[in-house]
C-alpha cells in the first residue's frame, strides 16, 4: 500500500485489512514516542489497533525528543 507520511509518499507491504498499529510496527517506530495524525484526526495510542488503513491515507507521525535547559 502507498500512503503519504509527513507529506512524502511512502509503500509499505501491508495486508487490505492493515491497522495504524501495524503500519507504525512496519515502520519500526516506538509507538511510545510518537503522535499519529491519520486523515486528519488524532488517534490515541489506545486505537491504533483498531483504526484500519488504506491505500493513499495520510499521516502525519510526530516524534517526542526530550531535553531541556540547563
Amino acid at each position: 500500500m502507498t500512503f503519504t507520511i509527513n507529506g512524502h509518499p511512502r509503500t509499505l507491504d501491508l495486508s487490505a485489512d492493515a491497522s495504524l498499529e501495524q503500519l507504525i510496527a512496519a515502520l519500526e517506530l516506538k509507538g511510545d514516542r510518537i503522535a499519529v495524525e491519520h486523515n486528519g484526526s488524532i488517534i490515541q495510542r489506545a486505537q491504533w489497533a483498531a483504526a484500519p488503513v488504506a491505500e493513499g491515507d495520510r499521516l502525519e507521525i510526530v516524534h517526542f525528543v526530550g531535553g531541556g535547559a540547563r
